[in-house]
């Protein structure tokens, strides 16, 4: 580099641009470079050359160390972009605190129609990548879609980049319902030609004017064994319509999507919904495609759901203690010099003091047990406290502290179990007996509490938990019964704890339940093997008027007699193996997807019962005791297009590019409105009562 600098050439008369203030122009042999004077880089330097690549150098060299070179442009421009005219607009005195009023450009309507404008040979402003930048930033943020037409807002855009148009908030929504509809037929499609059958879960929300929604999520294991959510329908329910109704407009779903052939299973949130809702179902469902298993697995009520309610009742039982406690710690923190005294009181009786006292957030249940948790290891501290501050009134009773030992203890079990359920992965079917049992068998011990305080709030929690137990004991045992780790070995291993000396009974109960559930997949193989498309017979998909089958006794004992003379059936050959060990990373649908050859039959019938959703409610809603909730914004907006917002979403968000899978061409879209509205339905945040972070 000394040799260069050596041969520094002298800048001639001719050297007039501005540019050459940050190049040095040296010459080596009979060759002239040009140096830049900020990264050393040489580029040619002859007067042949001219200037623009050391201008397209700058802009990408002098931008990164913040240098302002816009005016080595300005006269360029002036020359070779005459369409262009540049002017100030409302100058105002330039401080550092003050916002600063740029230049309007002018530029010819071409430009303005394909929305790109060349600034310099190596910058270009989209249109299309600016509307997608300004979705992000509305959606990450939480910001209202009508903070476009704010006029705070305009100035900011006005200035950042002139070029920009926003887009009408009309032209998003109307584009958002077409989108949609394209979709829902791809979806539509999609569901026609699964094989296996579809379960659904039935989920409620609410919005802060107390309108009512209902949410239909199809849940299924499809061809390659992947466990799929795909939401259908998001239905806003008019004031007027009971709850005797609900079935009316679940069989109307199901009906626009003409998958109630295909229908394995119903998983409701709410385990106090009518029986009767689910009768009308069923029973609809009957005319045209019989149940399996006489539907003895059809109905399934939420397991987080009914956690939740046993919570309930722990915490509002122990409802004056809480209140003590909370009123207690409260005290505590409500000066420093409390706070200090009571620092001082625990380094007395020896505890290290490491965890904080928090109080609990009335609508997260599981901050309520933290906050029992935490004072019941400063139970002793308080105590003192209570000798030593006159001021500290809420005193709780040794007996007081014993109840709130043990309804912490109830409260530690579920909050163990409800972690299980929300899990960022979501759950097969198998996962949920061993967790549902280890409730029960808690439940009958706590129920033996000599206290007959907590005697009786156990037994009423257990009230909640046997109706839940009554309906879906069934389907959870079948599911671990799929389990290759568990089969009947598990359910044999539980029902001796939770029925003693009946537990025989029981045990064949649920093997006579498997049998019969896969007696009906093997009568539905072998119609399908032989061409029938009898309804009730025929694989998921095909519904047809059964009226006239005065053969189908016949094919149950065609069935029953072929086997007697067959050799072993998959389900016999499944249970008599050894179960496999137990491994944390086992994945129990890859597991099946390899022993499909193995178990033809029996895969069909663990693919559907696998995919049942035992649990249906969000991770972030687990510990709620609220109900999911749309916010203020979406709330508002027409009911189609309120549908077409959340089921569109929900159906681009799998995709992890916008551009792994073609857009639907709309004629009435352009392509910039088609990714600001893609963008828009796959990163749409859903509200319950509070923003919530994009993923």
């Amino acid at each position: 580099m000394e040799g260069v600098r050596d041969s520094v050439v002298k800048k001639s008369k001719r050297l007039t641009s501005v540019v050459w203030n940050h190049f040095e122009r040296v010459r080596k042999a009979d060759t002239c470079y040009a140096v830049c004077v900020h990264c050393n880089k040489k580029l040619s330097g002859s007067s042949n050359s001219g200037t623009t690549h050391l201008r397209n150098h700058l802009m990408r060299c002098l931008k990164r160390s913040n240098y302002d070179v816009t005016h080595l442009f300005e006269a360029k421009r002036r020359k070779k972009e005459p369409s262009f005219a540049v002017t100030d607009v409302n100058p105002v005195v330039q401080r550092p605190d003050a916002y600063i009023n740029t230049p309007v450009v002018k530029f010819d309507q071409e430009l303005r129609k394909h929305g790109v404008l060349n600034v310099g040979s190596s910058s270009r402003f989209s249109q299309q990548r600016s509307q997608l930048d300004l979705t992000c930033m509305i959606l990450l943020h939480g910001y209202p879609l009508t903070m476009i037409d704010h006029s705070g807002f305009r100035v900011f855009l006005k200035n950042l980049q002139p070029l920009f148009e926003a887009v009408p908030n009309a032209s998003v929504e109307s584009s958002c319902v077409q989108i949609y509809e394209k979709e829902k037929q791809r979806v539509r499609e999609m569901l026609s030609r699964l094989n296996g059958r579809i379960n659904l879960a039935v989920e409620k929300w609410s919005c802060p004017d107390n309108n009512q929604y209902l949410c239909l999520t199809a849940q299924f294991i499809d061809e390659i064994w992947k466990l799929q959510k795909k939401v259908l329908n998001f239905v806003t329910l008019e004031t007027s319509q009971t709850e005797d109704m609900l079935s009316e407009v679940i069989i109307k779903c199901l009906l626009e999507w003409g998958i109630e052939c295909k229908l394995f299973a119903m998983t409701f949130d709410d385990c106090s919904i009518d029986d009767h809702i689910i009768v009308r179902i069923k029973n609809r469902i009957s005319e045209t495609r019989p149940l399996l298993s006489n539907g003895r697995l059809f109905d399934i009520r939420s397991a987080a759901h009914v956690v939740n309610l046993m919570v309930q009742d722990a915490i509002e039982a122990l409802g004056e203690v809480n209140q003590k406690i909370r009123e207690s710690v409260r005290y505590v923190k409500s000066s420093r010099e409390i706070q200090l005294k009571f620092n001082e009181i625990v380094q007395q009786v020896g505890m290290d003091g490491q965890k904080n006292l928090v109080l609990d957030a009335p609508s997260r249940w599981n901050s309520t047990y933290f906050m029992l948790e935490t004072a019941l290891e400063y139970k002793t501290s308080f105590c003192f406290l209570q000798q030593h501050d006159p001021g500290y009134t809420t005193v709780l009773t040794e007996t007081e502290w014993e109840w709130a030992s043990s309804i912490t203890g109830y409260l530690k079990l579920f909050v163990e179990i409800t972690n299980v359920f929300s899990g960022s992965k979501p759950l097969t079917a198998n996962m949920y007996f061993p967790e549902i049992c280890d409730v029960h068998i808690q439940l009958i011990e706590w129920c033996k509490n000599s206290d007959g305080y907590l005697s009786c709030i156990a037994s009423k929690m257990k009230a909640k938990f046997d109706r839940y137990w009554s309906k879906c004991s069934l389907a959870l045992a079948v599911a671990a019964i799929l389990d290759p780790r568990f089969k009947m070995k598990l359910v044999e291993y539980y029902y001796s704890q939770i029925y003693g000396s009946t537990a025989l009974d029981r045990i064949k109960e649920v093997a006579d339940g498997i049998r019969e559930l896969f007696n009906a997949y093997s009568i539905c193989s072998t119609l399908v093997d032989q061409g029938s498309t009898l309804p009730g017979s025929s694989m998921p998909g095909t519904c047809t008027n059964i009226s006239r089958d005065r053969l189908k006794g016949f094919d149950e004992y065609l069935h029953e007699t072929s086997q007697s003379q067959s050799s072993v059936s998959d389900l016999d050959k499944y249970l008599e193996e050894p179960v496999i060990p137990r491994n944390h990373d086992f994945n129990i649908l890859n597991w099946w997807m390899a022993h499909t050859p193995r178990y033809p039959i029996l895969s069909m019938m663990a693919r559907d019962v696998l995919g049942t959703p035992m649990s249906n409610v969000s991770p972030d809603m687990v510990f709620s005791t609220e109900r999911r909730m749309l916010d203020g914004y979406r709330s508002s907006l027409s009911a189609d297009t309120l549908q077409a917002l959340i089921c569109a979403r929900d159906w681009l968000h799998i995709e992890p590019e916008i551009t792994r899978r073609p857009l639907p061409s709309l004629s009435a879209l352009n392509q910039a409105n088609q990714s600001a509205v893609c963008f828009l339905l796959r990163s749409l945040p859903l509200v319950y009562g509070k923003e919530i972070a994009v993923s």
